[in-house]
């Protein structure tokens, strides 16, 4: 395994990552960061979430940025504003021991343009955006990207399912010339092959890291065989055993979200639910709450889950399979992160058993069935 130095790292950084509990590149940091660094080039980074990406990229963005320049010269854009957040902060620690002080924004919905549009106008190098808030200012003219080097999709397959094709293919349009595209994903659907022809050079650089996992190598995979009637038992059963851990339970509505989560309250459970018609403000204190262990359980719909990074999470439970097993990837992922183990619960119902070995065969995995 290299080092970061090896890698071509500086050793400002490096102290940064220290501090940070990073001592040694993830295989995805390793593949990429060398590339990235010595030569302009487009990339597509094909790796699950949870793998470090954001020093992959994030990094290589920051060692290219001249900080002497008062011009925005990268941009990230993120499917959710958590993300957009968890991103700005981590690039911010880890210029904590950079001589020249490189300026990072965040620009996302859920906060006031006009607090984002006074920050844009104060030095910028890199702004980290989502794709909805980000053309809303691009139409004010309150952000210029005119100087731009290069173009992060980070979770691009997210953006994609979260209905932001329209609003990327707008900004790729807008930053299209001497550019750089690093396109990270952790899976590969039409549409982003479609974005990749459009947009990006054919001499591209590909990576990919643990090409036939497709799904996380520590996660072990379990389904439970339940009724609709037994659903809410099997899941309780499923709490009582694993009451040490922290996990999400996976809905696929919002009113059955809102149901479970008020089922599960009423018989004592440390749940609180996260869905798409909650405040911002509403969201964030859940969040809080479940980082903080003041909560063990989210219950979630999928679009909801988006971009939560919290770690040490010991499970999920699937209260109904994804509609898509790409679905089942991004649910899974939140598990079984930075190298720990954990596991995926799939609760099925007599006529489901199908779906299960459809899931096994696409993702190349692996379920056991298990008994409350």
């Amino acid at each position: 395994m290299a080092s970061f130095k090896e890698l071509g790292i500086q050793k400002d950084y490096i102290k940064g990552l220290k501090e940070l509990g990073i001592n040694y590149p993830t295989e995805i940091q390793e593949s990429t960061i060398p590339v990235l660094l010595n030569s302009s080039t487009d990339l597509i980074g094909l790796a699950q979430t949870g793998t470090g990406k954001t020093a992959a990229y994030g990094l290589p963005l920051l060692a290219q940025i001249d900080a002497k320049k008062p011009v925005v010269q990268g941009l990230i854009l993120s499917p959710t504003r958590e993300l957009a957040q968890q991103i700005k902060k981590q690039l911010f620690k880890f210029t904590k021991y950079v001589e020249d002080r490189i300026f990072v924004e965040g620009v996302y919905g859920g906060e006031k343009i006009e607090k984002q549009i006074a920050a844009l106008e104060r030095t910028t190098h890199i702004v980290v955006a989502t794709p909805g808030r980000l053309i809303d200012l691009i139409e004010r003219g309150a952000v210029d990207l005119k100087n731009l080097k290069t173009v992060v999709l980070d979770e691009a397959d997210e953006m994609l399912s979260m209905g932001f094709k329209q609003d990327l293919n707008r900004i790729l349009k807008y930053t299209n010339g001497d550019r750089n595209t690093w396109l990270f994903s952790a899976t590969m659907p039409d549409e982003i092959k479609r974005i990749v022809k459009t947009y990006m050079s054919a001499s591209l650089q590909k990576i990919e890291v643990n090409k036939n996992a497709l799904v996380n190598a520590n996660i072990t995979h379990l389904f439970v065989k339940t009724t609709i009637k037994q659903k809410l038992d099997t899941i309780m059963g499923l709490l009582e055993a694993r009451h040490s851990e922290r996990g999400i339970i996976f809905c696929r509505t919002k009113a059955g979200t809102q149901n479970l989560t008020h089922s599960l309250k009423e018989e004592g459970y440390s749940v609180d639910a996260l869905e798409g018609d909650m405040q911002q403000r509403d969201r964030e204190k859940v969040m809080r709450m479940f980082k903080k262990g003041t909560i063990d359980v989210l219950v979630s719909t999928d679009v909801s889950a988006r971009g939560i990074d919290v770690n040490n999470l010991g499970f999920v439970i699937h209260h109904q399979l994804p509609e898509k097993n790409e679905y089942y990837t991004h649910r899974s992922g939140r598990t079984a992160r930075a190298g720990k183990a954990g596991y995926s619960i799939a609760l099925i119902l007599p006529n489901e058993f199908q779906r299960i070995q459809e899931i096994q065969k696409e993702l190349g995995i692996y379920f056991n069935e298990t008994k409350v």
